[in-house]
């Protein structure tokens, strides 16, 4: 793992870019697509599976929305070090800390969402 101020500043410059553009669509359209779908069928968001899986793309947006403030934040932070030419600052490992840590509920929300799409518990 690099300490790299410039290597991490190029490498998130890349990835807040992608997701803006991958990311974020695919979120509207996941949602939208599903909520039309739901309609197409028939289908009353109020049944287990499909409430419990709206309830799931909830908690996921909520990790979300700030992973993309500290992606910025981190990406911000490594481009000023590697601008003056000083070490990562402590706050850089903070802002990481908190990046790993909500994406876990994000992450095994998704699982879990596709693993009710798949088994559709009653």
């Amino acid at each position: 793992m690099t300490r790299d101020p410039r290597q991490i500043a190029t490498t998130a410059r890349v990835v807040v870019i992608a997701d803006a553009l991958f990311t974020a669509p695919a979120v509207i359209v996941q949602l939208g697509s599903g909520l039309w779908l739901a309609w197409l069928l028939h289908l009353p968001l109020t049944v287990f599976w499909v409430g419990t899986a709206l309830l799931l793309f909830f908690v996921i947006g909520v990790c979300w929305l700030p992973v993309v403030w500290l992606q910025a934040r981190a990406r911000d932070l490594a481009r000023a070090a590697a601008e003056t030419g000083v070490p990562l600052p402590p706050a850089y490992a903070r802002v990481m800390r908190w990046w790993f840590w909500l994406g876990w509920p994000a992450f095994i929300s998704v699982i879990a969402i596709f693993w009710l799409m798949v088994n559709k518990p009653i």
